[in-house]
């Protein structure tokens, strides 16, 4: 559900928990602090932002046009 701390410290680059927070920040990646202070991601959440994921559509049938109209 989560990153781990070693995909947290590939991602951004940091090791402190300050400082990935920081450049979490600066990529503009949503993020939570727990209260022992370690950075908490969403793993859906980054793969949706990066595109490894397609995202969750409610309406899932193509669009097509109104051909009874024409």
């Amino acid at each position: 559900m989560f990153l781990t701390l070693a995909e947290l410290h590939e991602l951004t680059g940091k090791i402190q928990r300050k400082a990935q927070a920081c450049a979490l920040r600066s990529m503009g990646i949503e993020h939570k602090l727990r209260p022992d202070g370690s950075v908490a991601v969403l793993r859906s959440y980054i793969e949706q932002t990066l595109g490894l994921s397609e995202p969750r559509t409610r309406n899932k049938k193509p669009i097509e046009p109104n051909w009874s109209a024409i």
